[in-house]
């Protein structure tokens, strides 16, 4: 019992950096945009409680309700982010053809979507803390971006060589974050305890209904109190479902409400604090090292997206929504530490050019509400299907549950929509071609398979003629990779005619990936004898497996009793060139037969993805239309 507790203290410990870290750095710029007198509101103590009201009961409705306690239970076996989440939704609809239709592409735009705010994330989090330095005075302004895109460009680099020795200090740090939120609003809440009111929802009520327009423009601001929530979900693999909402309700949720509540006590006893309550919070000597803890806690929290990401791509190449890339596991006992150099460098760039940009933390807000709106609505849509189908509720039930939620989101979507020209358009332009990348490798995919078939030949009918008169067989095992369990793979046709031999013994090995995170070790395999040393062999790996071959092969030994001798094994793989069809039978544009043919150029080699030792894999190719 002492055990579990001390487990489940370091899991909460951890989280506090790892989940929150987003969510925990938006006190630097939430409040600060929401008042902003650019939506139109008329600045005055009443519309200050109205702010603070609508950031309270935003976190209480949006987070502490919708998903803590509602989608942090609908785990796929533990899993949470928009991808479990998908692949749980598309279960509980596979024998809807249309809704499944729908279901899917939602998930992909949540997906696409969620590659912006793992842009803006950083952006935005690291520039508004350094923007702390220009508190004071104005001396510093002219090296705030510079010093963003120094820390930012730190943050990238250490990327490649694992986050594990910094990772410990995540949850530390995050402690000691939210101690001193806590703190600092606590102070001046103490100086004006009438900001107390806030608690109340009629001021939140009043400040969203009361100034026409402009009320529903200020949601776009409200949002950003939120931004990360989505998190809460997407780390319930790593941490467990009680000690993410231990986490949020023992130390983060009171600690954000104090701050918030602290910074509208202290704008309304110093309305002239508006350029940057949150600094103006502490006292002068802390300053700077407020700033150097926030720009801290700010890497935090970009690390946590980054991270995020990498796991999504993983997650999207394994379940087939993305070609292969590279993946280098960090460290060899945390799963999660994974390095995508094609993904980070994307980033990288893509973050620079945004902060270099945009040039401030309020420019950035604007681009900010789409990318967490749009996923977050996706995520309350997915949820309805899974509760609905998945969970068997009825339809009143069902709507009950998320009605409302997803009422919050289409209100906090629409009024970000009103920002596309101030920088909204940039999520939208970034998703879009995610999403137009996913959908092309889908179909392209799906063309080459069914190309591919056309010419398929009955494995067992193949065998059976070619050991009536077989080839030369030299000693050894072959492995040919195989899409299809049930017919010749290409690599076995080319090899009889360059090679005319066969091995000992053949193995023709099918990989799947279900849409389950995880699949356990013994029950990855299944062995088919096909007679003449000749077995179909298919492994099977969850979508958060790593699909590693040569392990898993190992295992066939002591299951089923074939051993694979590593010097003497040969792995025989069929690489395909993708080349300009003449019909239009793929049901691809043109320029979109172009993109596939360019991406399955480019995609990751399949002796890396699937971990086989390069000296001992022969890869035959062939050209194919779609």
């Amino acid at each position: 019992m002492e055990a579990d507790t001390h487990s489940r203290a370091a899991l909460t410990i951890a989280a506090l950096g790892v989940v929150y870290g987003d969510i925990g750095t938006s006190p630097l710029y939430a409040l600060k945009e929401t008042l902003s007198p650019n939506h139109g509101i008329p600045a005055g103590p009443e519309t200050v409680l109205g702010a603070a009201s609508a950031i309270f009961w935003a976190l209480m409705l949006v987070v502490s309700l919708k998903y803590v306690l509602l989608v942090l239970r609908a785990d796929n076996h533990g899993e949470g982010g928009i991808m479990a989440l998908l692949a749980l939704a598309k279960q509980a609809v596979a024998e809807r053809p249309r809704a499944l239709r729908m279901v899917t592409l939602a998930g992909l735009v949540g997906a696409a979507l969620f590659y912006g705010d793992a842009v803006l994330t950083p952006a935005i989090s690291v520039l508004s803390a350094v923007e702390g330095l220009s508190v004071e005075t104005h001396v510093f302004e002219p090296y705030v971006v510079p010093l963003a895109i120094g820390v930012l460009t730190g943050l990238f680099f250490m990327q490649q060589h694992g986050t594990a020795s910094v990772g410990a200090w995540f949850g530390p740090v995050a402690v000691i974050w939210f101690v001193v939120l806590a703190a600092g609003g606590g102070y001046q809440i103490a100086q004006h305890p009438q900001v107390l009111a806030a608690l109340h929802p009629e001021h939140a009520w009043w400040f969203l209904t009361q100034h026409g327009f402009a009320s529903f423009v200020v949601l776009g601001a409200v949002l950003l109190a939120f931004t990360g929530a989505e998190a809460l979900y997407a780390d319930m693999g790593h941490f467990g479902r009680a000690p993410i909402r231990l986490a949020w309700y023992g130390l983060v949720f009171p600690a954000l409400v104090l701050n918030y509540l602290g910074q509208g006590a202290l704008l309304s006893r110093v309305p002239a604090a508006s350029h940057n309550p949150f600094f103006l919070l502490y006292p002068a000597w802390a300053l700077y090292p407020m700033v150097l803890l926030a720009t801290t806690a700010t890497v935090i929290a970009a690390q946590a997206t980054l991270t995020g990401a990498f796991s999504l791509t993983r997650q999207a190449i394994q379940l087939g929504y993305l070609p292969r890339m590279q993946v280098v596991q960090t460290s060899s006992k945390a799963f999660g530490q994974i390095y995508i150099p094609v993904v980070n460098w994307l980033l990288f760039v893509l973050v620079v050019g945004v902060v270099a940009g945009f040039g401030g933390s309020d420019r950035l807000a604007a681009a900010y509400g789409l990318a967490v709106t749009g996923t977050m609505l996706v995520t309350t849509l997915l949820a309805f299907f899974i509760i609905h189908y998945g969970w068997g509720y009825g339809l009143f039930s069902s709507l009950a549950a998320t009605v409302v939620f997803l009422l919050i989101d289409i209100a906090f979507f629409s009024s970000s929509l009103l920002k596309i020209r101030e920088g909204g358009w940039f999520p939208l332009a970034l998703g879009s071609l995610v999403l137009i990348v996913m959908l092309t490798w889908v179909r392209g995919r799906r063309s080459l398979l069914e190309r591919l078939g056309v010419s398929d030949i009955p494995l067992t009918d193949f065998l059976a003629g070619l050991m009536a008169h077989p080839p030369t067989r030299v000693p050894g095992t072959a492995v040919f990779l195989n899409a299809s369990a049930h017919a010749v793979p290409h690599a076995l046709l080319h090899n009889l005619n360059h090679n005319r031999v066969l091995h000992e013994r053949l193995v023709f090995l099918t990989v799947r990936i279900k849409s389950e995170p995880w699949v356990p070790f013994e029950d990855r395999m299944r062995v088919e004898p096909l007679g003449n040393e000749a077995y179909a062999v298919t492994l099977t790996f969850g979508f958060k497996n790593r699909p590693d071959v040569p392990a898993a092969l190992e295992g066939l030994g002591p299951q089923f009793g074939l051993e694979f001798e590593p010097m003497q094994t040969s792995y025989f793989l069929s690489r395909e060139t993708v080349v300009p069809s003449s019909t239009m039978e793929s049901g691809l544009s043109n320029w979109r037969e172009q993109l596939f043919r360019w991406l399955s150029r480019n995609a990751g080699s399949a002796v890396e993805y699937f971990n086989l030792p390069a000296n001992r894999v022969i890869e035959l190719g062939s050209r194919v239309e779609i």
